[in-house]
């Protein structure tokens, strides 16, 4: 199916689905490890790539090339490489296409773990990165050097929602010969496109908006073919892998990720306004809000502003954790994109590994929570939030 023949809602349906001989509805789970051939000529073009079809699992199941194919449709690439957790696709993206030597720009505001493996793993092998603003596109042109690979950036940027000039920022990297590479795990395709705002690949979490009930881990790398080719060649031989099954359950994901991210975008915004006016609020964070610094520039870009929301409370770290500790119905944990709502601490949890410096300069505060909101009733949110606030 064509992401131009069809909108949004039907491929997240329809796009990707391959029929067996039962003629079944729903798309079938191929749990094996391994696929047999016809005779050893079969089984020889197969390895060598002179014929398609199934060879083994740590790079080749039906299923999974199905969520793979409807993802890719979905985001308009021409080519999905699926992964076992979202820091794999981030692993899986950077070596297939950097080299000891090179060089990455990446914004500062990001998921502490995707700092750590920059400075603590890549770096081990001759990468090196430069940090900037996720929002002043001059700070990446300064960034450039002769040896600059890659640019990275998420946006919006976890946890503080800023975003980021993806068509601007694409052309600086086009300028000097790098690749821009967009985690949009916060927006889904559904909500933005990086894609077709310049960008050349396309790096999700599949484990939060895509499975959308916090069940399974995956993660996804898209872009062109040709892109796409030494990064599935890194998985074909590391084994970084979607299970069968994980890629079953983010195919059912993907049916009502239209409904869900619509529901997420509505509730996150009347939150927001809420805590705009509680009186022990400092500050809230979030795209949809005419108060947010680039609220302009996500209404441009994006559909809606999205599920998460931040906010600094006064009073610092014992205020916060008061907040937190006082919720009821909120579950306490780091993950997002489920229909439950989630509340977290960022600079003891998702952003504690990194330096205090880092956490400074990415304005991570001891006051700031991030809310990643749900399904519920918006009203049975806020009352849980206002049991630590009061």
């Amino acid at each position: 199916m064509s992401d131009n023949e069809y909108q949004l809602e039907t491929l997240s349906v329809r796009a990707g689905g391959v029929q067996t001989q039962f003629h079944e509805h729903s798309e079938a789970m191929f749990l094996t490890s391994s696929f047999t051939f016809d005779n050893a000529a079969q089984a020889a073009r197969r390895f060598i790539g002179e014929e398609p079809g199934n060879i083994y699992a740590r790079f080749t199941n039906p299923t999974t090339s199905m969520f793979e194919e409807r993802l890719a449709a979905l985001e308009g690439a021409e080519q999905c490489v699926a992964t076992s957790s979202g820091m794999a696709a981030i692993l899986s993206c950077c070596m297939g296409l950097l080299k000891a030597g090179d060089h990455v720009v990446a914004s500062r505001s990001m998921f502490g773990s995707t700092i750590n493996l920059f400075n603590n793993y890549f770096k081990k092998f001759g990468v090196e990165t430069t940090y900037v603003s996720a929002t002043d596109v001059t700070e990446w042109e300064a960034a450039v050097c002769p040896n600059t690979k890659l640019f990275f950036l998420e946006t919006p940027s976890n946890p503080l929602t800023e975003i980021s000039d993806i068509a601007a920022i694409a052309a600086v990297a086009k300028g000097c010969g790098a690749l821009l590479a967009v985690d949009n795990c916060f927006c889904t395709p559904i909500l933005q496109r990086p894609l077709e705002l310049g960008a050349d690949i396309v790096i999700h979490s599949a484990t939060k908006y895509i499975d959308g009930q916090g069940r399974v881990l995956g993660g996804a790398v898209l872009g062109s073919k040709k892109l796409m080719e030494p990064v599935y060649g890194f998985l074909r031989t590391a084994g970084p892998t979607m299970s069968a099954f994980n890629a079953w359950v983010f195919l059912k994901g993907l049916e009502t990720l239209k409904l869900r991210m619509d529901a997420h975008s509505a509730n996150a915004l009347q939150l927001a306004q809420w805590l705009e006016q509680q009186p022990n609020v400092a500050r809230v964070y979030y795209p949809g809000l005419l108060s947010h610094p680039q609220h302009a520039l996500a209404m441009q870009q994006q559909k809606s502003g999205g599920g998460i929301v931040a906010f600094e409370v006064k009073g610092g770290k014992e205020a916060a954790w008061k907040v937190i500790d006082n919720t009821k119905l909120l579950s306490i944990t780091a993950n997002l994109g489920d229909t439950k709502t989630t509340i977290t601490h960022p600079a003891t949890t998702t952003h504690a590994r990194i330096t205090p410096e880092a956490r400074a300069a990415a304005g991570i505060t001891e006051g700031l929570i991030r809310i990643a909101v749900g399904l519920e009733a918006v009203v049975d949110i806020q009352n849980d939030i206002a049991r630590g606030l009061n």
